[in-house]
């Protein structure tokens, strides 16, 4: 008879919902972690982050209070203190998780495990059995030969989230939603930023449109200097900061480098491919049901290839789990995942851009409204950016949906909800939207997509 009915290892924002939904429908389960509770999302990234970004706003804000007759003088930044606040915020988080594990009956091990085949998983010198086997070990930052982090000066997301001197200049490999959300922060709390990215625009995954839009009020609002379609060659220490050497021969220096170029699964060292499990560049490919082509064995969130946003680990592993304890779920839709970046201004996507769309010979017809014509946003001082909608020309169903503004990253559910339902513009439209919001922005760029907007 198995120890557990199920054991997870790992407990980031895969591993911990999975054990949390397994015990709640009636599975005995163990939850193995070999660090903190919530992982890296909870501890060095989507959390404390978000604390972060929240200061930066923050202080930008205070910087433009003469915009709204408050006079104020510049903000003093005790960086440590801000620092400290985004650790308390995950430390309470983390207290949370083992408050859930308590109160729903999940058995929290600590320590590094190891698949010893199918049904077993040891920890230290004690071996565990399941009838399944859940692994969510999550990823790290990716490195390349040259550029390559010492924990010092040149940093990855997890030495630079906890670190509470500020620097006075920082260069940021790396454009995507990790680069730009530390660039930004930097930035506000008084650091010069510069970002290099080897494609020729950031965020390469969103719209084109969002993307140079973002770009252009990141430079213009926050001062961060761009170097786009830039090839790194290698990154080096010196006595007095970092230097990046470039493709093109030119040399960047700063007190910091910040490697922000992907991240690479947590799979090896773990037993996985000694128990059979097959891996495909580092990944676990998985099947609607999480499952690995080894019996009883799972995958879900950063190690899977479908992974790399938190809210994905958590949907795979509730429906795993809940497939598991016999429950029929519908299968996750990938393709109605949001995709966010919370810098200022933010970005919000769901569903497929403007360019896969015609990739993909899907015929579209395109609504934009922007913020500037948006009653809520004038008042709050933030009318950049615009609510870019595709929709489908026969049928008017969300094709995707794309924001860059203030708020984005609240409002993308809206469109979210509405693929999931396969609703269609028709049923926006006549659904009333509160006035004065920024959610409004997302009807009008519904209605004007039809013609039917009075606004523009």
């Amino acid at each position: 008879m198995a120890d557990y009915d199920v054991i997870v290892i790992g407990t980031g924002p895969g591993g911990y919902p999975a054990a949390i939904r397994g015990a709640q429908l009636g599975l005995k389960v163990a939850a193995i972690e070999k660090e903190k509770l919530g992982g890296v999302c909870l501890n060095w990234g989507c959390i404390p982050s978000k604390a972060l970004l929240k200061t930066a706003e923050l202080a930008q804000k205070i910087r433009k209070a003469g915009d709204f007759g408050i006079k104020v003088g510049e903000p003093e930044i005790d960086f440590p203190a801000v620092i400290a606040r985004s650790r308390r915020v995950s430390k309470r988080h983390e207290r949370g998780v083992a408050g859930l594990f308590k109160k729903y009956g999940v058995t929290h091990i600590k320590g590094a495990a190891t698949l010893d085949g199918p049904g077993k998983v040891t920890v230290g010198e004690n071996t565990l059995t399941a009838n399944h086997i859940i692994v969510a070990t999550g990823a790290r930052a990716r490195t390349f030969p040259g550029i390559e982090a010492d924990g010092e000066r040149i940093l990855t997301y997890r030495e630079a989230i906890v670190r509470d001197v500020l620097p006075d200049s920082v260069t940021v490999l790396g454009a995507g939603a990790i680069g730009l959300e530390f660039a930004y922060f930097w930035s506000a709390m008084g650091a010069q930023v510069t970002v290099v990215e080897g494609l020729p625009e950031i965020l390469p995954r969103e719209d084109a449109e969002v993307a140079a839009e973002t770009r252009k009020q990141l430079a213009k609002k926050a001062g961060i200097k761009f170097r786009l379609g830039t090839l790194v060659d290698s990154v080096r220490s010196t006595d007095k900061g970092t230097v990046t050497a470039l493709k093109d021969g030119s040399e960047l220096n700063a007190e910091l480098v910040l490697i922000a170029l992907g991240i690479t699964p947590n799979t090896s060292g773990i037993g996985l491919e000694e128990a059979g499990v097959k891996l495909d560049r580092g990944f676990v490919p998985v099947d609607a049901s999480m499952r690995t082509n080894v019996a009883g064995i799972y995958a879900v969130g950063d190690i899977t290839p479908a992974g790399g946003l938190a809210h994905t680990a958590t949907r795979q592993a509730e429906l795993c789990v809940e497939r598991i304890a016999g429950h029929t779920v519908p299968d996750l839709d990938y393709g109605s995942i949001p995709s966010c970046t919370y810098c200022l201004p933010q970005v919000a996507s769901v569903g497929l851009t403007e360019a896969e769309a015609a990739a993909q010979n899907i015929d579209v017809i395109i609504g934009k409204f922007p913020f500037l014509a948006n009653g809520k946003a004038q008042g709050a001082g933030e009318a950049d950016g615009f609510v870019k909608v595709l929709l489908g020309r026969d049928h008017r169903e969300i094709v995707g949906a794309h924001i860059v503004g203030y708020e984005a990253t609240e409002m993308i559910a809206e469109f979210g909800l509405a693929r999931t339902a396969e609703l269609t513009a028709d049923e926006i439209l006549h659904t009333v939207h509160a006035h004065p919001t920024f959610s409004e922005a997302m009807f009008e760029a519904v209605a004007q997509a039809l013609g039917q907007t009075v606004h523009i």
